[in-house]
């Protein structure tokens, strides 16, 4: 709808192949260090206990390191869950805990987006902005119950 301040906008699928699969090569490397916008997320399916490895934004708000999408995948970590993160050049075990609460995806996205300016967001984030500005709080809280945005904070494993 050409109405809505947010909308999905990943790049084209054979594009994001490619760009997965060097991904996954280099971001568990030392090479991968100087690559800060990206993380290499690694983790077991609640169902079909098969391990993933999934390129995803890196994005760190008040010290803590996020993911956010929409992806179905999000699930996995729906009652916390460990994840192999490889980020700068660097792995280690995580926990990763879903956020799907609206108010805190909304304040999340939102804080996020204002940091970057919208330009870098809408990158950063897979998401447009047909506006060209960083959405309110109001259209954040909007797009999270539409598209499905949530979180996944991942936090150091004790």
């Amino acid at each position: 709808m050409a109405d809505q301040a947010i909308e999905v906008g990943h790049p084209p699928d054979a594009v994001l192949r490619v760009v997965n699969s060097v991904l996954r090569r280099v971001l568990p490397t030392p090479l991968g260090a100087p690559i800060g916008e990206f993380m290499l997320v690694g983790f077991t399916g609640r169902k079909t206990g098969k391990r993933y490895s999934t390129p995803v934004s890196a994005h760190r708000l008040d010290g803590d390191l996020y993911v956010v999408l929409e992806a179905p995948w999000k699930v996995n970590f729906r009652d916390g869950a460990d994840a192999t993160v490889s980020y700068r050049g660097k792995t280690s075990t995580m926990r990763g805990v879903l956020i799907a609460e609206r108010s805190t995806v909304a304040d999340v996205v939102q804080r996020l987006a204002s940091s970057y300016g919208a330009k870098k967001a809408q990158r950063m984030m897979g998401l447009k902005f047909p506006g060209g500005r960083v959405p309110t709080s109001e259209e954040w809280g909007e797009a999270v119950d539409r598209l499905g945005i949530a979180a996944i904070k991942l936090t150091a494993k004790a």
